[in-house]
């Protein structure tokens, strides 16, 4: 017959499997629609990895796939953390999902840093609001430099748009070269090297330290009009993120908070850089003229706000917002 110390030893051990578990460090997943892992945006999601692992003493771990490394579409980033396929994610292409948040993205509407933070202090709640319907917390982004205009023919003005065509990221993007007599056509980035080779397009929106740091070969001409921003979301499932202990989940949001504005940053050095190495390699780089921003505005100003009312009423809401917070 089994002792009473017997019985109390196996107490203790079931005590101490059951304490053990309690605190067993929490797993996440993570995902990036980055394949390429020098970039400033996954080096930043790597940091938010390491420090999240260190100042939690492991209690949170994310584990970093880049894109294309899980059977996850780029455009599918935020369903499949809302589904908890993923636990966390940077989501360049969550517009489909949050439209709104297309806002940030019109073309001409936003033209520094000065302007972009107004208007994103407008846009910030509607964020959050757009992912938590889609079962998603919306923790921060980053922000990607100015898109500016690259291509194959000499370019030194607006005019010399039309009848070209410019590979675009958006449908914002394709109403401004459509605007000034230039045909938009989407391809992925990785379509793009042998459709400038092949004349399939004659150009790209994008920016020095994004699309052109790989293609710059292909594009001898830059002008560099600044057309819109493009931004990253990071963000997290839901329940998972609520699941979290008080202090590992405003742990996890501190570091975000801290790095995605240490990625915004590192991507104004990198544009800086890049945009010096591609004038050596013989890039011939045009600075717009400010009367071709103007009329740029002037001509996009309209369409802003039919795109707003063609959305509907929240739109136009938070589109007025902004507009008012950019005095325009």
């Amino acid at each position: 017959m089994p002792s009473l110390k017997h019985y109390l030893l196996s107490g203790l051990i079931i005590l101490g499997s059951a304490v053990a578990g309690g605190a067993q460090a929490t797993n996440w997943t993570g995902y990036t629609y980055s394949s390429v892992s020098t970039t400033a945006a996954v080096k930043g999601m790597e940091r938010i990895a390491d420090r999240v692992d260190k100042e939690t003493d492991g209690d949170l771990s994310i584990t970093l796939h880049l894109g294309k490394t899980l059977q996850i579409a780029s455009s599918d980033i935020t369903q499949a953390t809302g589904d908890g396929i993923v636990d966390f994610a940077a989501d360049l292409y969550f517009s489909g999902n949050v439209p709104i948040a297309r806002i940030l993205n019109l073309p001409l509407l936003i033209n520094n840093d000065e302007e972009w933070n107004k208007a994103y202090a407008v846009m910030e709640p509607y964020l959050q609001k757009g992912f938590d319907a889609q079962g998603v917390t919306y923790l921060g982004s980053y922000r990607y430099p100015q898109q500016v205009i690259f291509t194959t023919f000499k370019m030194a003005s607006l005019d010399d748009l039309a009848d070209h065509k410019i590979r675009v990221t958006s449908p914002e993007q394709g109403a401004f070269v459509e605007a000034f007599g230039g045909s938009p056509i989407t391809l992925s980035g990785s379509e793009v090297p042998t459709a400038l080779e092949r004349g399939v397009i004659d150009g790209v929106l994008t920016a020095s330290a994004g699309g052109a740091k790989n293609w710059h070969e292909f594009l001898p001409y830059n002008y560099r009009l600044p057309v819109n921003y493009a931004y990253s979301a990071v963000i997290a499932n839901t329940s998972a993120h609520a699941a979290l202990d008080d202090a590992t989940r405003q742990t996890l949001d501190r570091i975000v908070s801290q790095e995605t504005q240490q990625i915004t940053q590192d991507f104004i050095v990198d544009e800086k850089t890049q945009k010096q190495q591609q004038a050596d390699a013989g890039m011939t780089i045009i600075e717009a003229d400010p009367a071709d921003i103007e009329r740029a505005e002037k001509k996009m100003a309209p369409w802003w706000r039919e795109w707003a009312k063609q959305a509907g009423p929240e739109h136009e809401k938070a589109l007025a917002a902004v507009l008012q917070a950019l005095g325009k």
